[in-house]
């Protein structure tokens, strides 16, 4: 049985071949599959994607103790079936080759031309399959003078000027270039991949051709910096570091409060005018300080000074239920733990609990697309390296034990 049959996702019917590693590409999988996409992970034999052995922290198995296995990995490989082939040999490049003449979408994320060295670029395999969607995930792209190089999230933030607007001013403690705490560059390049799975799905429906897409770590960083790439190539003015500031409005940051911090978000200024009534300041709204946004980020430090003298003498919860309200945007500081007590996060379902054969339970963060006629479903927990193999191999390309056997024993799977 295929994953097909399982499901009613916007994408059923629709097969993926996903020769990605590590995350952004595993991630647009992951996301094709959520939508009801049957996806295949390709893996080396044994060892299997390089994300498997990013850690500590390690998956923990059924007796509590550390397995081989990374947590990292659970992060972006649910709704895969994992194949294991060798396709430095040709026989194992040919499974390759019969795996996308059945398939709707190949994934790959290998350094330019490295899949062309085995007859498994976009040119040679669109001749088997002319409505094949290619999508390839690198960080910087098919051309330009980077393009051979390879590009890890880290590396692309601190390229892509991400690193130059995040971290405390200069002068400030810890003051420096700070990367983003998650992968975004990843993210990024991740999400778009896979609209543009999605917009070449729509193409071919049209036109009945599949095309290469072209998705660089750096391109989707670069657009993902918003204001402070607008800021700069239409004003000339460079945002820079400003902590936990916002370098367009105030008060929009952390404020401590009598037992720890809270968040406080006012983005323009009406909401503004009700934050200073809460906080018994009704005289700030007519303070030419304060009046306009334009005003408050002039005099942000005169004005934090202020708030938080006014925010003493209440705690987090007191002044998250006041503010929200009296409808001032603001919230807590939370760590996992917190998420994973929220009541908001626990009405929307937002972990997801499989289980695998192996494995054992696995908590996967749920997919943000709440569909109302085509919904997302987590039907299989991220794989274990090779898991199925065999059943693939019989499924899409109808091969016998004894056929499969034989290549199990030419290390060819």
């Amino acid at each position: 049985m295929t994953m097909t049959n399982l499901n009613k996702g916007a994408l059923t019917g629709i097969r993926v071949v996903d020769m990605t590693r590590v995350i952004a590409g595993p991630y647009a999988g992951q996301i094709l599959g959520d939508l009801g996409a049957e996806v295949i992970k390709i893996e080396r034999q044994g060892e299997g994607d390089d994300i498997r052995r990013l850690g500590p922290p390690w998956l923990k198995d059924r007796e509590g103790r550390d397995s081989e296995e990374s947590t990292y990995g659970q992060s972006v490989n649910r709704n895969k079936l994992s194949v294991t082939v060798d396709y430095a040999q040709p026989e194992g490049a040919q499974l390759i080759r019969d795996l996308v003449e059945k398939a709707d979408v190949l994934l790959e994320n290998y350094r330019t031309d490295t899949l062309a060295k085995y007859g498994l670029d976009y040119e040679e395999l669109r001749k088997i399959n002319p409505r094949l969607i290619y999508c390839s995930v690198t960080g910087f792209g098919q051309t330009g003078p980077y393009s051979g190089r390879s590009g890890y999230d880290y590396l692309v933030q601190a390229m892509a000027g991400v690193m130059s607007v995040t971290g405390p001013r200069d002068g400030e403690p810890g003051a420096g270039p700070t990367r983003v705490g998650v992968p975004i560059a990843d993210v990024c390049g991740g999400l778009y991949a896979a609209i543009g799975v999605l917009a070449a799905l729509n193409h071919r429906n049209s036109t009945g051709r599949g095309q290469h897409i072209d998705i660089s770590l750096f391109d989707s960083q670069v657009a993902a910096l918003m204001n402070t790439f607008s800021s700069y190539f239409n004003s000339g003015k460079e945002l820079g570091r400003t902590g936990n500031d916002h370098p367009s409005a105030s008060p929009y940051g952390v404020y401590p409060v009598d037992d720890g911090f809270i968040l406080i978000a006012t983005f323009n200024d009406r909401e503004f005018g009700r934050l200073a009534k809460l906080v018994g300041h009704p005289e700030w709204i007519e303070d030419p300080r304060f009046a306009k946004n334009g005003a408050r980020v002039a005099n942000r430090q005169a004005l934090a000074a202020l708030l938080t003298d006014a925010l003493k003498g209440k705690s987090k919860a007191q002044w998250e239920k006041l503010l929200n309200e009296g409808t001032v945007s603001c919230g807590p500081i939370n760590g996992m733990p917190d998420l994973e007590r929220d009541p908001h996060a626990q009405e929307r379902r937002t972990v997801v609990t499989m289980e695998h054969p192996v494995n054992g339970t696995i908590k996967t963060a749920a997919s943000p697309l709440r569909m109302s006629d085509s919904p997302v479903s987590y039907r299989i927990a991220p794989p274990a390296v090779g898991e199925h193999t065999d059943q693939v191999l019989h499924a899409w390309l109808g091969m016998e034990q004894g056929d499969i056997a034989r290549l199990r024993d030419r290390n060819i799977i």
